[in-house]
């Protein structure tokens, strides 16, 4: 049996391979495929009676970590200069408005229809606010680098306010000066923690000789992620600016002790780390669908009831979003259609505590905005075609 189980998950991951290979020829989300292969594994497990252990605990462990490699990968890849300054202001810009904007939206829904406080109904509708980076990030590589750059900003920060946003939320009973007090006071605290870490972490990554030196960094990382997390604080905050601090090291040779870290004699280690990152969040985030998959129960695919809800919640996110990239003057189609829902909601769903979720808000709705906003998200993909080709031939091939 053990023979068939290795057999079977090295075809799994090979097909998932392919999948992300030929997503520019197929222009289908890997992501939908990889939800298609994992329901599929359930139903074969039915039908020849094969007994599968409960998977149920380990999903959120390895949403977690595949977030943590995600978020890395795409922060690494980004550049810093004076020149990205109006991006990333106007991603920070949109990304809280389209959070904040729709969760009080949803929320007063949830409120009318469900009759609890607007702070229960925040907390339901929060997770549907958020775009999922483990699936826009990836999907953004084909894109044209402008683009790439303003999906990667925008899904980071859509992640970290709403998660910060959400645990806020969940762990003050009540609103108020206190509360808001305390939440300050925590992000001057993740802020100082970040600078000693992201200083500490590239001070290893600089001094390690041993054969085996990029994996503990991560694994550092991921302890890091989840000791911030054990004192609920807005821990991706970490892992983003430790990424781009990495990815651009060359920027801050003029400060004495980034000049003592060698950051020219870093740049192969640099490479060989996001090389190594990028490797690691694609087998985790391919697990992570995979076993979401095959959790898919086929009532929650075909549930009208909530279907209903997913069109209208799904209508709302696109509907703000046109209105923002309007307001803000992004006019590319393939930034409008990438603003997935995926991992990031299903971890804050799976966080929401039983007693304080309200209708409709179940298993089969997340499912269905979830392959909603693939299916959105192909239909960009499919547009964003023709662009491609244009890609390859005006962009360097990476970052030097």
């Amino acid at each position: 049996m053990t023979t068939e189980i290795i057999i079977a998950i090295c075809g799994l991951i090979l097909l998932a391979y392919l999948f992300d290979v030929t997503v520019s020829i197929t222009r289908i989300p890997s992501v939908i495929l990889l939800l298609i292969v994992g329901w599929s594994v359930r139903q074969l497990t039915i039908l020849l009676q094969i007994p599968m252990p409960d998977i149920a605990q380990v999903l959120p462990v390895i949403g977690t970590v595949g977030l943590i490699l995600i978020v890395l990968e795409g922060s690494l890849e980004l550049e810093l200069s004076r020149s990205k300054l109006g991006v990333i202001s106007k991603t920070i810009t949109i990304s809280l408005l389209s959070v904040m904007v729709f969760s009080l939206g949803l929320a007063f829904v949830f409120q009318y229809f469900s009759g609890v406080s607007l702070k229960i109904a925040l907390v339901n509708a929060i997770p549907f606010a958020v775009i999922s980076s483990a699936i826009a990030i990836p999907t953004a590589q084909k894109f044209l680098s402008k683009d790439r750059e303003f999906i990667t900003y925008e899904s980071s920060f859509s992640d970290i306010i709403g998660v910060i946003l959400f645990n806020f939320l969940i762990l003050n009973e009540t609103i108020g000066l206190v509360s808001v007090g305390q939440f300050l006071l925590e992000m001057t605290l993740i802020l100082l923690i970040t600078l000693v870490t992201t200083l500490l972490l590239a001070l290893l990554l600089g001094k390690l000789k041993h054969h085996v030196k990029y994996l503990p960094i991560i694994v550092l990382i991921v302890l890091i992620y989840s000791l911030s997390k054990l004192y609920h604080l807005p821990a991706l905050i970490i892992i983003l600016l430790f990424g781009l601090f990495l990815g651009n090291l060359n920027k801050f040779r003029r400060f004495g002790f980034i000049s003592r870290l060698h950051p020219d004699g870093m740049t192969h280690d640099v490479h060989k780390f996001r090389d190594l990152t990028v490797e690691i969040a694609f087998l985790v985030r391919v697990l992570f669908f995979l076993l979401f998959g095959y959790q898919i129960q086929t009532s929650d695919l075909i549930n009208l009831e909530t279907l209903v809800w997913a069109l209208g919640i799904s209508l709302g996110i696109y509907g703000i979003r046109y209105g923002l990239l309007l307001l803000y003057k992004v006019k590319s189609p393939a930034v409008f259609f990438t603003a997935p829902r995926g991992l990031i909601t299903i971890l804050l769903f799976l966080s929401i505590p039983a007693s304080q979720v309200v209708p409709p808000v179940s298993n089969s709705l997340i499912i269905q905005v979830i392959l909603i906003s693939a299916m959105m998200l192909m239909i960009g993909m499919i547009g964003n075609g023709g662009k491609e080709k244009e890609r390859l031939e005006v962009e360097p091939s990476g970052k030097n």
